[in-house]
């Protein structure tokens, strides 16, 4: 059995989803194809909140995507009817000499961005349950907000089968052929079909590294990230919208996402965990993960000190070795696009993301942006975007 399109997207979670609507959009024949469905637990894309943001220190390409992003996402709302973005606000907490919060600043106001510098007097009296300790001001981004990752991915892929996109819950195996440019043909299925299409796009999240080990192994590294969900005090409206915002705390390296629909109080370490697989991996939560997590708490928010743990999640980020995304040509297909190195901070950016690899697979994107490409990435991991 084989079927036959203009274009395959393998990965079903934010990038290849939106790639796959916006190819679809674009009246192209699209395959979307998963192993294990859109926004699987299993999946980077498959938990229930995700920050968007439009701060990311000197980084204006980042900036301006999550701009173009935020508008593509509340077209798609508004398109469909259902709204999966909640206009929390993001605050940066920063201390006295915070270069990345201060680069961010000034970021954000040179690319048009609704911005406020809040001082520490200012957070105190906007935010009283939160104790800022050694936080002096802080930069609050008003527009910003919480999207419900896994529904809106699911919405995306939806949508897409709506318009004519063909889904197949498969694995694929990994396509082989000569060095050099040459063309892939076809993908196999685990199953035995074969999916011939013009243009491939691989956009795999954690899987990328599995399925092409001898190019990107050493290129992208999953790594194992702990989300914990508090109970908030009953009767106590101080830790949801509108009064508790998003929250960023570089310096200590976690994130917190107000109390949405009832599902508690969000806390992550930001930090990156050990490598895993995504596969195989037992997503249970450490003690020394809530450890951590409790301590901070008990600092930063007094109130949640002893709130009961609702929920947990383990996910996974797929790192790049400075956080950059992957967007290139496989080298040895001329036909095949790599798409992927989330690394924590890319759900966001899924739809413009799509857009551009849409243009991209069509020939009329322009030159690949040198940032994204294969050659950029190295080896050795030092995180530089966040």
């Amino acid at each position: 059995m084989s079927k036959s399109v203009d274009a395959a997207v393998i990965g079903a979670g934010c990038f290849g989803a939106w790639t796959a609507y916006h190819l679809q959009r674009a009246g192209k024949k699209v395959f979307l194809v998963d192993a294990y469905g859109p926004a699987n637990s299993r999946a980077s894309s498959g938990g229930e909140s995700r920050v968007i943001r439009m701060g990311y220190g000197h980084d204006e390409i980042y900036t301006r995507w999550a701009m173009r992003a935020l508008t593509l996402w509340q077209e798609f709302f508004r398109h469909t009817d259902e709204q999966l973005f909640y206009r929390t606000g993001v605050l940066w907490m920063a201390h006295d000499e915070d270069a990345y919060v201060t680069a961010t600043l000034a970021t954000l106001q040179s690319s048009g961005v609704e911005v406020e510098r809040l001082s520490r007097q200012e957070l105190l009296r906007r935010y009283p349950q939160i104790d800022f300790g050694p936080v002096t001001w802080a930069v609050f981004e008003p527009e910003s907000g919480v999207l419900m990752a896994r529904r809106a991915v699911q919405r995306v892929v939806q949508e897409a089968i709506r318009g004519g996109l063909h889904y197949l819950h498969e694995t694929i195996r990994t396509p082989v052929g000569p060095n050099g440019n040459a063309r892939l043909d076809s993908i196999e299925t685990s199953g035995g079909e074969h999916i011939f299409a013009d243009s491939f796009v691989f956009a795999c999240g954690p899987w990328l590294p599995k399925l092409f080990p001898e190019l990107l192994r050493d290129l992208i590294h999953p790594t194992r990230q702990e989300v914990f969900f508090f109970g908030t005090p009953a009767g106590h409206h101080g830790f949801a919208p509108p009064l508790m915002p998003v929250w960023l705390d570089f310096q200590e390296q976690i994130y917190t996402i107000p109390d949405l629909e009832g599902r508690g109080f969000k806390v992550a370490i930001d930090r990156h965990g050990p490598v895993c697989d995504p596969d195989q991996m037992e997503r249970v939560v450490t003690s020394d993960g809530l450890r951590e997590v409790r301590e901070y708490l008990a600092r930063r928010v007094p109130a949640m000190k002893d709130a009961p743990v609702l929920e947990t999640r383990v996910c996974q980020y797929e790192n790049t070795s400075n956080g950059d995304f992957l967007i290139d040509r496989h080298p040895s297909f001329q036909n095949v696009w790599l798409v992927g190195g989330g690394s924590g901070h890319g759900f966001k950016h899924g739809p413009v993301l799509g857009e551009y690899v849409a243009a991209q697979v069509a020939g009329d994107g322009g030159p690949i942006e040198p940032r994204f490409t294969l050659a950029a990435k190295e080896k050795v991991h030092k995180r530089a975007i966040f």
